[in-house]
């Protein structure tokens, strides 16, 4: 412990963080330096810094991430249609790899030869924070409390934070019964009733989006413009990507779309259950497929969607920074050239209806595809001997007797 003199800490001013900031002064001896980044959770994050200061801390970063988080994160997942496990848009791991980033720059500016986290060593977030901080600076130290001591309940850090004069309300507004994660992505919660998996999830936990049976009886139209697989605009208006988010959670809470409720398999082992609010996400993938079905070529969509999969778990998992993510990343990218135009889609109780998608670059020929006339675009004819080429290995088979059933 002595060869530690600094170490930034991933620090939210909660609970948790702020004992883990005491526990490191104490237990190192060591000078903290605390980074608190707003991805667009919805909370204000500049109360960290006068609680930092209290504590002693002489260099607080608190940085609004939100563009970055959007456009450097978000943006080039969704552009491979990501879903992990069929349902989970990776609201959560996506936000990772970002944070381990900036927690590595700030330890570069500021010469720390350590970082630390406040997550637990049942879940997923210790291996992306972790494997993403060793890709970035393979020789730094990394401190994860929740491995090391022995406050390892609610009760036990209150006590401590008592004891240490640590500026934490013990009485005062009701806590959620959820272990929470949000950002501008998704809201996710986890643990209370949700950890009996024949219970149904509670109405009230909901923070984002109105209930499908609640929403309005009119549907709301909206289109979303697509420049390389981005969207670039909505209903014809230039946004960023975090306000093309923002307006996706608010457009689509509205419309009570984007709740899930799953059980899904941790990196670590277990199973777990999570609830997730994604409404801007919902949203993006459906109109992101819509744009591909009609600007990308049959072979090069159904490669990604072979390889999606893949490229989900690398993101659930950790591997954001990995050299096979990168290169995924790259063939992506790739794809997106001529991924442009516009999805005009329909929101109405929970659902996300296409309605409409047109491009420059549309591959979708209507002389051919027609059920009329094609004035010879297409001989039908061709298909014969197409047929009984792609049939020949199964008549050779059946000539040899081979039984089928």
């Amino acid at each position: 412990m002595a060869d530690v003199n600094k170490v930034v800490l991933a620090y939210s001013g909660g609970l948790d963080t702020s004992v883990i900031l005491k526990w490191l002064q104490d237990t190192y001896n060591c000078e903290v330096v605390t980074f608190t980044a707003d991805l667009g959770q919805g909370e204000e994050v500049e109360p960290a810094r006068a609680k930092a200061k209290a504590m002693g801390v002489k260099e607080i970063y608190i940085d609004d991430l939100r563009e970055e988080f959007v456009r450097d994160f978000v943006y080039p997942m969704f552009r491979a249609n990501t879903v992990y496990e069929g349902e989970y848009l990776l609201g959560t791991s996506i936000a990772r790899p970002l944070i381990a980033k900036r927690l590595i720059e700030i330890a570069n500016e500021t010469g720390a030869d350590a970082i630390s986290h406040g997550a637990t060593g049942k879940g997923n977030d210790q291996v992306r924070f972790e494997l993403g901080a060793y890709a970035l600076k393979p020789g730094v130290k990394v401190i994860a409390p929740w491995r090391e001591w022995d406050l390892l309940s609610r009760e036990k850090l209150m006590d401590y934070a008592e004891k240490h004069a640590i500026p934490i309300e013990r009485h005062g507004k009701k806590k959620s019964p959820y272990s929470m994660d949000a950002n501008l992505l998704h809201i996710s919660y986890e643990g209370g009733v949700l950890e009996d998996t024949w219970t149904e999830h509670e109405e009230d936990m909901w923070k984002w989006t109105v209930s499908p049976e609640a929403a309005p009886d009119t549907a709301t139209y909206i289109e979303l413009t697509y420049r390389a697989g981005d969207i670039v605009a909505i209903d014809g208006k230039d946004m960023s990507p975090a306000t093309v988010l923002a307006e996706l959670n608010r457009i689509g809470g509205e419309n009570g779309i984007g709740r899930l409720d799953i059980v899904e398999n941790r990196y670590v082992g277990m199973k777990s259950r999570g609830c997730y609010e994604t409404p801007g996400g919902t949203i993006m993938l459906k109109g992101h497929r819509a744009i591909e079905s009609i600007t990308l070529d049959r072979e090069v969509a159904h490669l990604k969607d072979e390889l999606m999969p893949k490229y989900a778990s690398l993101i659930y998992n950790g591997f954001w920074w990995s050299p096979e993510r990168l290169m995924l990343q790259q063939m992506i990218d790739a794809s997106q050239a001529n991924v442009n135009g516009v999805v005009r889609m329909k929101l109405y109780k929970g659902n996300v209806i296409i309605t409409g998608r047109k491009s420059d670059d549309s591959l979708f020929d209507a002389n051919i595809a027609t059920f009329e006339d094609d004035a010879g675009a297409y001989n039908q004819a061709d298909a014969g001997g197409f047929i009984k080429l792609n049939a020949l290995r199964m008549r050779i088979a059946a000539g040899k007797g081979r039984k089928l059933i």
